[in-house]
């Protein structure tokens, strides 16, 4: 899955790949902005920690990825 981190005062977003379930994203999201956690911390397909102080997480959208084609085809 793919998931977009905007981040207050930062201009690029964090993009990376999840094997996390929808569900489970949504609610470590949840929990960081109630202000359960003090940080939004999310794993990338690689075992790689994102980590983000969550009073700085702008918004998080959630999506599929895109599949990218290979090859030549006709237009």
């Amino acid at each position: 899955m793919e998931v977009k981190i905007g981040v207050q005062h930062a201009p690029r977003e964090i993009v990376l790949e999840s094997g996390q379930s929808t569900e489970e994203i949504e609610r470590v999201v949840a929990e960081a902005l109630a202000g359960k956690t003090q940080l939004l911390s999310l794993e990338d397909e690689k075992g790689r920690k994102i980590l983000v102080p969550a009073d700085r997480v702008a918004y998080v959208e959630l999506g599929e990825p895109t599949v990218r084609k290979v090859g030549f085809s006709a237009l």
